[in-house]
């Protein structure tokens, strides 16, 4: 039970600040015993806490992004819920192999965006195009088809959304962090409400997640949001490459 609930923590404040925390409390959900599906969607239940405390500590950040949050809010629920659907209907083993692949491609966005941001704006400059709010249409597709992805395991979802919104959006990684926050919080909490209904879940380690994810993301949030891009555009990177060489190797 405390390694469950020191395992929630370490995820919810992860999560706020990057992503991947699933890859803490994955792990340890199946080191006590429990199924691979029960594990993972009594993971999605339990984190979802989590999330409210780094959207709090990023509030400042979300100003102005409404109109942005509620259009990639219908994509990402849709995609999370396909998702969903693919983990009780598909077997374990036919995602877990382009896992590896998502992760390692985001790895390479995050590393490149500043440049691709800039090859962007450059292009849009010389065909007269303004940048776009929203990203346009890749932007959309892409956050549909990582939120698929999210509903299904989850791990490095907020990878794959900080490197999509990092290359079309042109905006700072902070801002961008605090949206990623309520896209994951979303196909969280879309992904957990179809599993109510449709999946097992384990309840004493829902809540043991639940509390150490609150306390976590509370903490995630209030000191996430002070790390200079640099060192942000640095954390990513690093837990993305543990995430995948976990990914591999498990």
């Amino acid at each position: 039970m405390v390694g469950v609930l020191a395992a929630g923590f370490g995820a919810g404040a992860i999560n706020t600040v990057v992503g991947s925390g699933t890859l803490i409390t994955f792990p340890v959900l199946l080191a006590i015993g429990l199924p691979p599906v029960t594990a993972t969607v009594s993971n999605g239940l339990g984190l979802l806490p989590g999330f409210a405390g780094g959207v709090f500590g990023y509030r400042r950040e979300l100003a102005g992004q409404r109109a942005r949050i509620l259009r990639f809010g219908i994509v990402v629920t849709a995609g999370g819920l396909c998702g969903a659907i693919l983990l009780l209907t598909l077997p374990h083993s036919a995602f877990e192999m382009i896992v590896p692949v998502l992760v390692g491609l985001a790895l390479v966005l995050i590393a490149l965006q500043p440049w691709i941001t800039k090859a962007v704006q450059r292009r849009r400059e010389r065909k007269g195009q303004p940048g776009s709010e929203f990203g346009g249409p890749w932007l959309h597709i892409g956050l549909f088809l990582a939120s698929v992805y999210g509903g299904y395991f989850t791990a490095a979802q907020g990878i794959l959304y900080m490197a999509l919104m990092g290359m079309f959006l042109g905006e700072s990684l902070q801002r961008t962090n605090a949206v990623k926050n309520i896209l994951a919080a979303m196909v969280n909490a879309v992904a957990a409400l179809f599993f109510l209904f449709a999946a097992h879940f384990d309840w004493t380690v829902v809540l043991l997640l639940a509390a150490g994810s609150l306390a976590g993301g509370f903490v995630g949030g209030t000191y996430g949001r002070r790390i200079p891009s640099a060192w942000l555009r640095g954390l990513i990177v690093a837990v993305g490459t543990v995430a995948l060489v976990q990914l591999i190797v498990r």
